[in-house]
């Protein structure tokens, strides 16, 4: 038996760069978290809602697809125009659609004179955990996921869309982490992300591997969400997103072909005024947080039996040490 822990409690860490005050992405100034989990009767999923302040008015943004076996709702929008126009909502496989559906009740709640709008919906497969044809989100749990979201640490491991997720031979879900970047004496800025890790590989930890038994999952896949405050165009965002996906071979994936490996960014600012030669720091920042926080959703995660007594453990700390 073990107590979740991230992987900084275990003496472990990750990169050079300064971590925000909850090494988590809310501490990017307007950025907030809300999550409904839902647990028993073969169900472990939920979902993960990631609220942005200003999203009515458009943020800019940009998503990078490592590979697409996936159902990311709403990326030709924002391909397209280089912005969000919503939060971003992240659940299991097979309950996307109904997702998006009350999403989208909850935005026209809200615009009582949109006749178009673009819900960002994300997954992976929890399958393995969860009895996923059930498709049991409802419009209730997605409108409290959006609610009740706050600037607190979110939780992490087996919480939200990733109650019943599994990463690299172990029971894995929700993770976080950041980093700051000092421009001047004054202040600077901050790179947060926000993972739902299910994917395969070798888990690896500071370089160091760690073998695993392999669990026979349904459907491997990660989404990963970055947010910042640099004032950043759609265009740099993607850059970021892409190293975001990059950044998953730091901890072993071994990016399988059934795997929908997404990674959306944004910025909290609408003014792109950051200069290319100074995205060496964002890079790093935004690799080192990824890395940073596939290792928290696996170390915060507990055992789980769940769908026909599947089973998937959590990573023994003592190990890692």
């Amino acid at each position: 038996m073990q107590s979740p822990r991230r992987i900084r409690e275990l003496g472990l860490v990750v990169g050079t760069l300064p971590t925000g005050p909850l090494n988590a992405i809310t501490d990017v100034p307007g950025v907030r978290v809300g999550q409904t989990t839902i647990t028993g009767d073969g169900l472990n999923t939920g979902v993960t809602a990631i609220v942005p302040s200003g999203w009515e008015t458009t943020l800019p943004a940009a998503v990078a697809v490592g590979n697409g076996y996936g159902k990311l709702i709403g990326t030709t929008q924002v391909d397209e125009l280089g912005v969000i126009e919503t939060p971003i909502l992240l659940t299991g496989t097979l309950s996307t659609f109904r997702v998006a559906d009350a999403f989208l009740t909850w935005l026209l709640d809200r615009n009582p004179q949109a006749t178009s709008l673009n819900p960002i919906v994300g997954e992976t497969n929890d399958g393995h955990l969860s009895d996923i044809r059930r498709r049991p989100i409802t419009p209730a749990h997605v409108h409290n996921a959006l609610d009740n979201a706050t600037s607190d640490l979110p939780a992490e491991g087996c919480a939200g869309a990733g109650t019943g997720t599994t990463a690299l031979g172990f029971k894995a879900g929700i993770g976080t982490a950041s980093r700051t970047l000092r421009t001047s004496p004054a202040g600077g800025y901050t790179v947060g992300v926000l993972v739902q890790a299910n994917f395969s590989g070798l888990l690896t930890v500071l370089g160091r591997p760690v073998p695993a038994p392999p669990i026979d999952a349904d459907g491997n896949s990660c989404m990963i969400v970055v947010a910042t405050d640099l004032p950043l165009d759609s265009r740099q965002l993607g850059r970021l997103a892409r190293r975001a996906v990059f950044a998953m071979a730091r901890v072993g994936s071994d990016y399988a072909p059934g795997s929908g490996d997404y990674a959306i960014a944004f910025s909290t600012s609408r003014t792109a005024t950051y200069a290319e030669r100074d995205l060496r720091a964002p890079f790093q920042a935004v690799t080192e947080s990824v890395e940073e926080a596939l290792l928290n959703s696996l170390t915060m995660a507990h055992t789980t039996t769940g769908f026909n007594n599947h089973k998937a453990h959590a990573v023994p700390h003592d190990l890692l040490r």
